[in-house]
């Protein structure tokens, strides 16, 4: 079964290297194919998956994503539209074609979010401002440790499937400046932000692979650090005009673009209480968002839903309906899909532990 990880802000160097490095591969297997005039980020992400299959396993699956090239990935959930609708052949490769839509309408967006929602994330925010902050400290690391599961499909298409969940380990440098871990089980532990390994760029069909180096991305909401999280606006509207600026680049709607982000900040750092009490409040300002009465997370706590929808998919961040504290996530179609019925879970996670610790590999203490 070919599992697809959705890509994390923490994935984008190692894609890229990735990529450069099959381009060269690819070169010397077979011939460039004649490509048609596409959109760059079309273009881009045709060629990326042009070269990722040519060098599948000869047993018709395509080779595993997060063993291919493992990095600081995180837990984002967002379900990629990766699974075969069809396929054919060029020149060899095998070219993925995109996913076909919901069989039903997608549904229209609200214009403001649900007050419901809204109401809930207050009160979350509320509490968030009153809780201890991070003892996270420079030159020391933040620990994460979830459970994760990601649905995948057979290259031969057919639906989705989730896996059981499976234990994931993270240790981030605070200021992002030093190699973190990413330990799972089944697999070696994977350095994080190691030095940069040399990438190679082809300049045209039938050039010979330079070797080159990818500049170092400076922190961002997208690209989050420790130290990065903890200098965000505390005020909910500057927040949230930030995090639309710098995520103006992505797929989708612009709504979605922001409310990914800001899950993927409230699953993947360990803010000070100020900045998530503001990331709670920026959510409750993004239109299309809605309560669910009940969810659950990947550990199989039961609670509360801050949820919104998106080209036949919805998002939804669980909380502990008690204590307003954020669990997990999930990812589910809510319309049919070549990747499954509505209803099927593409993604699923359950935030266990935040800590300090001392070194990459290190058990915080208690």
């Amino acid at each position: 079964m070919n599992t697809f990880t959705p890509r994390t802000p923490h994935h984008r160097k190692a894609d890229a290297q990735a990529d450069a490095l099959l381009r060269a591969e690819l070169a010397e297997l077979l011939p460039p194919p004649p490509v048609p005039e596409l959109a760059p980020e079309r273009d881009r992400e045709l060629r990326h998956t042009v070269l990722r299959t040519a060098l599948a396993s000869g047993d018709g699956s395509v080779a595993h994503p997060s063993r291919e090239r493992r990095s600081r990935g995180g837990l984002r959930l967002g379900w990629i539209a990766a699974p075969v609708a069809a396929c054919a052949v060029v020149a060899g490769a095998v070219v993925l074609a995109p996913q076909e839509g919901p069989t039903g309408s997608p549904g229209r967006v609200s214009a403001q979010p649900a007050p419901e929602a809204v109401r809930f994330l207050s009160d979350a925010a509320l509490v968030a401002a009153a809780a201890p902050a991070p003892d996270a400290r420079p030159g020391g690391y933040v620990y994460v440790r979830s459970l994760v599961a990601h649905a995948g499909r057979d290259a031969a298409g057919g639906p989705a499937t989730l896996p059981a969940a499976h234990r994931r380990e993270v240790w981030l440098s605070v200021d992002g400046g030093r190699p973190g871990l990413l330990r799972e089980p089944g697999a070696a532990d994977t350095v994080l932000g190691a030095a940069e390994p040399p990438v190679y760029e082809l300049d045209g069909p039938g050039a010979t692979p330079r070797k080159t180096t990818l500049a170092t991305a400076a922190p961002s909401v997208t690209n989050p650090t420790h130290a990065y999280v903890a200098t965000l606006p505390t005020d909910p509207d500057a927040l949230l005009r930030l995090i639309r600026d710098q995520t103006r680049a992505g797929e989708g709607d612009a709504d979605q673009r922001a409310f990914t982000a800001i899950g993927t900040l409230l699953a993947e750092t360990w803010a000070p209480p100020k900045v998530t009490a503001a990331l709670y409040g920026a959510a409750a300002r993004i239109p299309g968002v809605a309560l669910l009465p009940s969810a659950k997370d990947a550990a199989g706590r039961e609670g509360v839903a801050v949820a919104r929808t998106a080209h036949g998919e919805q998002t939804q961040w669980i909380f502990d309906r008690t204590t307003s504290a954020f669990l997990g996530e999930r990812t589910v179609l809510t319309a049919t899909t070549s990747a499954g019925p509505a209803g099927a879970v593409l993604g699923v996670s359950a935030v266990l532990a935040k800590a300090s610790a001392p070194a990459p590999g290190v058990l915080p203490k208690g």
